[in-house]
């Protein structure tokens, strides 16, 4: 990269006319030419040429201009140092680089140019700012490395010391990393950059900044190294990436990245941790975006979210965590259930659990304090907000004591108190102290001999100038002398200009007013340097013993970090119960025979939107037999998208460990979750909402296995009808063929013909959302029952939508005429043909198999068989049996419908 244009002229054709500093400006300037360097001038950061018009726009700030040694004045802004964070969030968030160049020496001793360097680089992703973040959000930098058809991808986030990676093999798994992380910046090696990635994307809709580094950042030798030398180790195998050539080289290039960027040690980043991509559910890009899990599909927010369902978190960590748990779902089963007996055992004694929730209120966000301990930074308050949350583990470990789940066991075993890090701040540091950390205050009376002494020197000064006060004013007999102090002058005797007379010979005039003449002695002046001797020692050694309590805090790194994240884990599981609880959820019992069986199972969401709890429960029944694809039909705004978000995500939520909204429910650890829903377009490269719709269905064949979940809505409607028909029915088949794929799939769809799959192909079961007709009206009963729907009523919805009536009456009219030209007659012809045998499905070997596959195996008598099977009649009255066997027969009585 080459300077900016103006300044690139006046480093070719007028170096030398520029005065010192401004040579000094543009040296720095040259070294960090992707940098808006941000000049250390007094009180003042400064900013000039290219960098000043730049920031003064985005800033908006006043552009003015500096003599610099040219005939013309060089373009400068600035901005005070006591506000420069909020600048520079602002320009870090529009993805700008901003250098920051201090005074390293005191500008009283320095002879000629003050010494500057360079302390920081701000970026994106390594922002320090906590104020201007989303405590509940991670702030993930990451760095992909594009090497031989591979990628090594690597995230940290500086501010809590994470620091994850992996390998992946497609760039379709890429895109599901950045948006599992959502990094705010990637950094890259070139070839990542040719790899055919919509980088344009990343940057525009992502709003992600994405730079490119030099090669030698990728050099797999130099991140070998400097990676051995982070954790102090003689080769990688201790952290579990030796063979992870490409992983080596994306942790590598990231570490070096931060080094130069952070000008500091990075001690807090202590773990690399390796993951692979199939240790947790994987879900795709659309699947995230569809089911709405941290933010809402249009504004983009957490309410509306599943995250925003469930998080009742106390402190910042343990809404992270839980972030986090959300986007990774397990699957082990031996995890899940260990989680699920955390909040089961919460929520058997919800006394304690409250009591937990109120202990863990008060803690601050650890992880970030002991992030700006790492980056000595923190201040004496952040000091005391770290007590103060030390000061609730005690409780906390004392009430999950009893608790006998393993995972609660293994939390309590992490959980260190801490007593001595809470007794060094309690007895060190006052309790309220000042931000400033060099204008004393800090430290406690009685910790150190010296600052008692000095700061008892300092307040017996005070008494010797009022002593002496009092003294001058009676030997002078001038009655309103007062002994004064300021920063410029120091202590003077101030005498107003009517006793000037009396001022006595010894007094040495020293300034004078309009109103008052000012005058030292030589007795104030021993004074003044008794006192103000004192409070310069006084203040530096103040200064020195926190940094030094700073500094042993930090060494207590691992504890400290371990002990953060089992709070978080206690956060995260108080919240899941608290809403478990709140929001009557079932502990779902976990499987892994493929069968998912939720009876009565609601949308987490739309019923927390819903007044007055009316939202409408309903049944789903899949497994890997004859019940793994259901074909849903019914109007538009029925309810079909909402029933089949609602399966995913209590899937989803079963899998992070979480009760689930249902009154029972069974689920089988599903691999991947898929959803096709909605139509979207993608315009800007050329891509058609049918292109688009196209291009997830091929993901979704290619991807899903055998023990995935599939959401498909309305697969084939951005094409012609004979063209989408086809899609769709062909789609099925796929889905359907065990030796294709065979995956669970709830399939919606407006193309009836469709229902006739059911009973020719295996697997195959029609569900309906019930409607009920009132004239032309319709109203819908949001209620999933067996059978296909033999109407779209579109008209009716039309009207609902507020079409005018003239064209509803037209509509009746045309809709007479094509019907006449159905081609339900020719599916019927097809689904005929569609015998048990033939090429295009799986050969069925048992005739009378075959024949016991009718249009009426479905799952609703499953379910009506299973409930006699398990029903005990001998605990029952006879109303009892009465009402049980009615509702059976209105349960025949709609699949029959």
């Amino acid at each position: 990269m080459a300077l900016p244009k103006m300044m690139q002229d006046v480093w070719d054709n007028h170096l030398d006319s520029l005065t010192p500093m401004m040579k000094m400006y543009l040296e720095t300037k040259k070294q960090h030419d992707d940098c808006i360097i941000f000049y250390r001038l007094g009180d003042f950061y400064e900013m000039f040429f290219d960098d000043a018009t730049t920031a003064s726009k985005e800033m908006e700030i006043t552009l003015t201009g500096k003599s610099c040694g040219l005939e013309e004045r060089a373009p400068m802004c600035g901005v005070p140092y006591h506000a420069v964070d909020s600048y520079i969030n602002r320009l870090v968030t529009k993805g700008y680089k901003v250098c920051i160049v201090e005074q390293t020496e005191d500008p009283a001793q320095a002879k000629g140019l003050v010494k500057r360097e360079v302390v920081r680089i701000v970026t994106p992703g390594t922002n320090l700012n906590t104020a201007a973040m989303d405590e509940g959000k991670n702030n993930y930098i990451m760095s992909i490395a594009y090497i031989g058809g591979k990628f090594g991808i690597s995230i940290a986030d500086v501010t809590t010391g994470d620091y994850y990676v992996t390998e992946v093999t497609t760039e379709r798994n890429v895109v599901d990393e950045i948006n599992k992380f959502m990094p705010s910046e990637i950094i890259c090696n070139h070839s990542f950059l040719m790899s055919g990635m919509d980088i344009d994307d990343l940057k525009d809709r992502l709003s992600i900044s994405v730079f490119e580094l030099e090669e030698w950042y990728f050099d797999e030798e130099i991140c070998s190294d400097v990676l051995k030398e982070h954790f102090g180790m003689v080769d990688l195998a201790g952290l579990g990436i030796s063979n992870m050539s490409l992983g080596i080289i994306a942790s590598g290039s990231l570490l070096k990245y931060l080094y130069e960027t952070q000008k500091n040690s990075l001690s807090h980043m202590t773990k690399l941790i390796p993951y692979s991509t199939s240790t947790f559910m994987i879900l795709d890009t659309s699947t995230r975006r569809n089911l709405e899990l941290c933010e809402t599909l249009r504004e983009k927010q957490k309410k509306g979210s599943l995250l925003w369902v469930l998080d009742k978190t106390k402190t910042a960590m343990g809404a992270r965590t839980l972030r986090n748990y959300i986007e990774q779902p397990l699957i082990s089963k031996e995890e899940i259930i260990n989680r699920q007996k955390v909040i089961e055992e919460l929520n058997k004694s919800m006394i304690t659990r409250d009591e937990l929730r109120e202990y863990l209120a008060p803690i601050y966000d650890l992880e970030r304090l002991l992030s700006k301990i790492s980056y000595r930074s923190a201040n004496p308050r952040d000091l005391i907000a770290f007590k103060t949350s030390l000061s609730m583990l005690p409780h906390i470990k004392n009430i999950i004591m009893d608790f006998k789940s393993p995972l609660f066991k293994d939390i309590y075993n992490r959980l260190d108190v801490l007593e001595d890090i809470t007794t060094l701040i309690s007895e060190s540091i006052m309790d309220d102290p000042p931000i400033n950390i060099k204008e004393g205050g800090i430290i406690r009376t009685g910790y150190n001999e010296e600052i008692d002494r000095l700061r008892n020197a300092k307040t017996e000064g005070k008494t010797w100038l009022a002593e002496m006060e009092a003294s001058e004013k009676e030997s002078t007999g001038i009655k309103n002398l007062k002994i004064k102090y300021n920063k410029v002058f120091g202590y003077y005797i101030e005498v107003s200009n009517s006793f000037k007379d009396q001022v006595p010979d010894y007094y040495v005039r020293k300034q004078t007013l309009t109103n008052a003449e000012r005058y030292t002695t030589d007795k104030l002046k021993e004074l003044e340097d008794v006192i103000m001797g004192a409070e310069d020692k006084l203040f530096s050694l103040e200064y020195n013993i926190f940094t030094a309590i700073r500094d042993e805090i930090f060494n207590q790194i691992n504890r400290i970090q371990q002990t953060a994240k089992a709070v978080a884990q206690i956060d995260v599981f108080a919240s899941l119960a608290f809403v478990a609880d709140r929001n009557h959820y079932v502990k779902p019992k976990i499987n892994e025979k493929g069968v998912i069986d939720i009876k009565d199972g609601r949308h987490p969401v739309v019923e927390k939107m819903m007044p007055d709890n009316t939202f409408i429960a309903n049944n789903t029944f899949l497994d890997m037999n004859n019940n793994r694809l259901a074909i849903i039909t019914g109007p538009n705004m029925a309810g079909k998208s909402t029933y089949m978000r609602q399966t995913a995500l209590i899937v989803l939520m079963a899998q992070i460990g979480s009760f689930v909204p249902a009154k029972y429910a069974n689920i089988s650890i599903c691999d991947k979750i898929f959803t096709r829903v909605g139509a979207s377009d993608d315009l800007a490269s050329g891509q058609s909402t049918f292109m688009v719709e196209m291009t997830e269905v091929a993901n979704i064949l290619r991807n899903a296995t055998a023990n995935s979940l599939l959401i498909l809505d309305e697969i084939g409607r951005g094409t012609s009808t004979f063209d989408g028909l086809s899609i769709a029915w062909a789609v099925v088949e796929h889905i359907c063929d065990k030796k294709l794929l065979g995956a669970k799939t709830l399939f919606a769809t407006h193309y009836h013909e469709l229902t006739e799959l059911e009973g020719t192909l295996p697997g195959v079961n029609n569900y309906c959302i019930s409607v009920k007709e009132q004239g032309d009206d319709i109203v819908f009963l949001r209620k999933i029952v067996a059978g296909g729907a033999d109407k779209s009523y579109g008209i009716q919805v039309a009207k609902l939508a507020g079409v005018p009536e003239s064209v509803l009456n037209r509509a009746k009219e045309l809709v007479n005429e094509l019907s006449n030209a159905d081609i339900t007659v020719k599916a019927k012809e097809i689904a005929a043909n569609l015998q048990p045998g033939n090429n295009v499905l799986p050969t069925i070997n048992d005739d009378l198999e075959a024949h016991q596959m009718t249009l009426f195996d479905t799952v609703r008598e499953d379910d009506i068989i299973k409930e006699l099977q398990e029903i005990d009649l001998g605990t029952m009255t006879p109303i009892d049996g009465l009402n049980y066997l009615y509702k059976l027969q209105n349960q025949l009585k709609n699949r029959w419908q």
